[in-house]
């Protein structure tokens, strides 16, 4: 299975299956990943619940901005992986054949940003604390938000000006192109993100 690579305006995408079982499990990879090998500010990096065959858990993906910067992580990655892991670059594959479906998946859902849960995102480190929904989106890669539960008032979302309690957790979502975070009414009139820190397995499992 193949993943789109230098595709008009699509960034290079890594797909990585590494066999985690929950969105916990996925966010330390994430975080190894962008530790050992010193991804750069802009890269996006994101979860997807992969369903195949009998391959049941959560992948990985990395969008690099450049072509160059992604080639020279594949020869990294390898090295990083355990022996039943998979990775995909475009038509490369690594690992074993399920394994390197589901990264696969996850790379081809990250390049067409129709899915996948954003862990690290430029500027996500900005987003801590209380911000308000306007800084949301001046501030981060985040272009949307919508309020679960919620209708939008008058064709608009929330009001700029309105608090967002972080908890220091921020996970938005690509849908259909954007990078959108979901959000829940908190106390006092504030918002917060609809994701709890540090979901536990069997919300993770669940989505």
């Amino acid at each position: 299975m193949t993943t789109p690579h230098d595709a008009p305006g699509v960034r290079s995408v890594i797909g990585v299956d590494a066999g985690t079982a929950n969105l916990r499990q996925a966010d330390h990879l994430i975080h190894h990943l962008m530790d050992q090998l010193g991804l750069p500010p802009d890269t996006f990096a994101c979860t997807h619940l992969i369903r195949t065959g009998e391959r049941r858990g959560v992948a990985v993906s990395l969008a690099l901005s450049d072509s160059g910067t992604a080639e020279a992580l594949w020869e990294r990655l390898a090295g990083l992986l355990g022996p039943e892991a998979g990775a995909v670059l475009g038509n490369r594959e690594h690992g074993p054949t399920q394994a390197a479906r589901g990264a696969a998946l996850a790379a081809e859902e990250h390049a067409h940003r129709r899915g996948g849960r954003a862990v690290v995102f430029p500027s996500a480190e900005r987003l801590r604390g209380s911000v308000t929904v306007a800084d949301l989106l001046t501030w981060s890669a985040i272009d949307r938000v919508t309020v679960v539960g919620m209708p939008p008032t008058g064709g608009h979302g929330p009001d700029p000006a309105t608090p967002v309690l972080t908890r220091d957790h921020v996970r938005p979502e690509w849908r259909a192109g954007h990078l959108m975070l979901a959000l829940a009414p908190a106390a006092g009139g504030t918002l917060a993100p609809f994701e709890v820190p540090n979901p536990t397995p069997c919300c993770a499992d669940h989505g």
